[in-house]
């Protein structure tokens, strides 16, 4: 990142705070808590404005409590207006820039707070006509943040952009499902064989293996859409530890209210704020379902990479769009670039759940100080996953293609088509059989008929495209016929 400091011969202004004054950028819309910060944790070098949703978030808290104040008489109207007016803007997508504490910070995400007073204020002071730093007019203390504390406004600005993003990913996720429901019914006819522990199993249709990624896709999909209802629980008002102090008796019921409108969400106020202050449990159970849908991402993509594996050497059952060149030796060499990129998305995913995990488990007494790794953790773990859906959506699924006639080949080969037989010939007699055509290379079906333990049409009755994918009633056998399988089977 980018130094935010003042550099030598630059226009400043001088502030001032507990420790003492220092100078900052003239013209910057931040004050001397965010330039400590920016000094204090140059860190990850990701700036809060990496994460817009976040930002706006914060500007929604600060603009609710602004309103909230006006209401109960706290805050003059001008001075309201102001800072509801800089926070609208910020909600609009200005100013982001002047974000720039780094992600990972300690103080519990007071710099975080302190760096949205401070702009908040700066461009609330600037709409009254004053020049930036002159607080005695709007202060980032006593006017943005009144009756408030980082404690109260940091989570909820965490849960409210979790929101938006959730909502994000879940659209995509639908749109990926559909996509693999797309391909299910285009493969609805393309007989194949399935397999367990990579071993021949018995045959299926390339669309129910299709259709299968649909659903998978489409259950995370809602899992994710459940925990917004755990996250609309907030503890603004709370203050310092959930306590209420410095805040009005109404500012907790009124706040929530404002924040809903603003927010367009159905916000709650948690029964017990002092628990909600220093819990950070819902935060673990979001990056849980993050993980549970990462994970199973990337087991499809495994897939994909295996059944698309070749051309001439592997699976080659599929085809996966080629989108760039593989090697930088190989040539003509096209890799699974694009469910290689998802997978490691899902092991960055797994990862941050358990640096959540352990930041939730490192809170003592009424706060959790890790709550800005936790937020980080979270943010790069919806946005990551939303953009290799996307990516595996359209550079992906929406041009796979099927091999039909290597599909068609596997099945005639595989001895295990005989599973379908079992009724009628016997568990031992199949066995036999299977191994049989293992050793000599002829088809099970040949191998059937040569041994006269059904005819050559009732095999192939018996092993049309449409018996061997679904339940089926099973088919009246001659007792002739059953008795030399009994016998063979003896």
């Amino acid at each position: 990142m980018t130094s935010s400091l003042p550099v030598p011969g630059a226009v400043v202004r001088v502030e001032r705070d507990s420790l003492g004054p220092k100078s900052v950028p003239a013209d910057a819309y931040y004050g001397i808590h965010t330039a400590r910060a920016v000094e204090n944790f140059p860190i990850s070098g990701i700036p809060l404005s990496a994460h817009p949703d976040f930002i706006d978030a914060l500007a929604a808290v600060k603009q609710a409590a602004a309103l909230t104040n006006r209401e109960l008489g706290i805050l003059d109207n001008a001075t309201a207006a102001a800072i509801v007016g800089a926070c609208e803007e910020i909600r609009n997508g200005h100013w982001h820039d002047s974000f720039v504490v780094d992600v990972i910070q300690g103080g519990a995400g007071t710099s975080t707070n302190m760096n949205t007073n401070e702009v908040v204020a700066n461009r609330a002071l600037e709409l009254l006509g004053h020049p930036r730093g002159d607080y005695s007019r709007v202060h980032p203390l006593e006017h943005v943040n009144r009756s408030q504390s980082t404690n109260d406004v940091y989570p909820t600005a965490i849960k409210i952009a979790l929101h938006v993003q959730i909502l994000r990913l879940h659209g995509t996720l639908q749109e990926l499902s559909e996509a693999f429901q797309d391909k299910a019914e285009e493969f609805a006819d393309v007989l194949k064989m399935g397999r367990t522990q990579l071993q021949d199993a018995v045959p299926m249709t390339l669309g129910q293996e299709f259709g299968t990624y649909a659903v998978m896709v489409a259950e995370d999909a809602q899992r994710l859409l459940e925990t917004r209802e755990l996250i609309s629980e907030i503890n603004l008002g709370g203050t310092a530890i959930g306590t209420g102090l410095n805040a009005h008796p109404r500012y907790t019921a009124t706040v929530c209210e404002k924040l809903s409108e603003l927010t367009r969400l159905r916000l709650v106020t948690a029964t017990d704020l002092v628990e909600a202050t220093q819990d950070v449990g819902v935060f673990m159970q979001v990056s849980g379902v993050l993980k549970r849908t990462a994970m199973k991402l990337s087991k499809i993509c495994n897939d994909l990479r295996l059944l698309s594996s070749g051309p001439q050497a592997g699976f080659n059952e599929i085809n996966l769009p080629p989108v760039q060149a593989g090697s930088s030796i190989m040539p003509g060499k096209v890799n699974p670039v694009i469910p290689e990129a998802v997978n490691q998305v899902a092991f960055e995913v797994a990862g941050n759940d358990v640096t959540i995990a352990m930041a939730a488990e490192a809170g003592q007494l009424q706060l959790n100080a890790f709550e800005p790794i936790i937020a980080h953790s979270l943010f790069q773990s919806v946005t990551h996953l939303d953009a290799a859906c996307r990516s595996l959506i359209t550079k992906c699924v929406t041009g796979i293609s099927a091999n039909r006639d290597r599909l068609q080949e596997s099945v005639t080969n595989s001895i295990g088509i005989i599973t379908a037989l079992n009724p009628y010939i016997g568990y031992g007699v199949s066995a036999r059989i299977a191994k049989r055509a293992m050793a000599s290379g002829q088809t099970v079906p040949d191998l059937i008929v040569e041994e006269g333990l059904l005819t050559a049409e009732e095999v192939t009755a018996l092993l049309r495209p449409e018996a061997l994918v679904a339940p089926r009633e099973p088919m009246s056998m001659p007792k002739t016929q059953l008795s030399q399988a009994k016998e063979a089977a003896r």
